[in-house]
């Protein structure tokens, strides 16, 4: 058994200026940048989270700039393998997390739980 849910909305950015994308996407949608997270990881911009929605990421990276959205889980081995049963593909591994991609084409990763809800709230897999 284990268990995984819809966790972060992270906004890939090709840029040479995280802290302009990040200015960006802030004032876009209303959400100040977290500038303590940064200092955690530099190619990542945390932004304020609201009440009730997703959290939001935005990442410096060396591909083309999309979106793409981050799954938690508590098994991330587990969970790849349903999702590979589901039809996805496993690109591969960077860090503590997994890149898969949809049979859609859209990408996401599975990462650790983020949130602090997410045994309450995350969906139950057997």
């Amino acid at each position: 058994m284990h268990k995984s849910r819809l966790g972060t909305l992270v906004i890939d950015c090709r840029t040479d200026s995280l802290e302009q994308a990040a200015g960006f996407w802030a004032a876009a949608l209303g959400r100040p940048e977290k500038k303590e997270a940064r200092a955690i990881d530099p190619l990542y911009a945390q932004l304020q989270e609201c009440e009730g929605e997703l959290p939001v990421l935005v990442q410096k990276v060396g591909h083309d700039s999309r979106v793409h959205l981050d799954i938690e889980t508590d098994d991330i081995e587990a969970e790849a393998r349903r999702l590979e049963a589901l039809g996805a593909k496993r690109l591969g591994a960077v860090k503590k997390w997994v890149v898969m991609e949809a049979p859609t084409g859209q990408r996401f990763c599975l990462v650790r739980p983020q949130r602090p809800d997410f045994e309450e709230k995350a969906n139950r897999w057997d």
